[in-house]
């Protein structure tokens, strides 16, 4: 038990992610491997899937389309306001949140600015890329009954 990356199983990696370009996105290069609990969603469902009965040393180059990574990119998730109703001073690039009519929180991204007018984009950055994944696996083991409990580590 604990040798293979199954359901329920706390998984290190150590990965580079690139975007079709070969832009580097994001790595644990300077920060050690990255936990997650395996079988929870908690990272995206085409790398998960991948990374299923893997073990510790194993070394992996896994492509994921945006159908299973972050999705296709949601026109309907772009919006206009006017800089007036924002009640501070947009900055492109910078990411605001919007309670939404249900409650729920979401976080947009000021895309653009063009006279009074900002482009908030609540798409995720990365919705409609092919990622890339060059993946090794550092750790494994079993998750605490809290860890499951919670469906996180930690």
């Amino acid at each position: 038990m604990g040798d293979f990356i199954t359901k329920d199983t706390v998984v290190g990696i150590d990965y580079r992610l690139t975007v079709a370009d070969g832009t580097e996105v994001d790595t644990t290069a300077d920060r050690g491997p990255m936990e997650y609990l395996h079988g929870h969603q908690n990272i995206i469902p085409g790398l998960e899937n991948e990374l299923e009965g893997h073990e510790i040393g194993d070394a992996l180059d896994v492509t994921v389309g945006p159908e299973q990574g972050y999705g296709e990119h949601d026109p309907d998730r772009v919006v206009q306001v006017n800089r007036d109703q924002l009640g501070f001073e947009a900055e492109v690039g910078s990411v605001v949140s919007a309670k939404l009519p249900d409650g729920r929180e979401q976080h947009l991204l000021i895309a653009e600015i063009e006279d009074d007018t900002v482009t908030l984009d609540g798409n995720h950055p990365l919705a409609g890329q092919t990622l890339r994944f060059e993946v090794s696996i550092a750790s494994i083991r079993e998750a605490t009954a809290e860890e499951i409990g919670n469906g996180s580590v930690g």
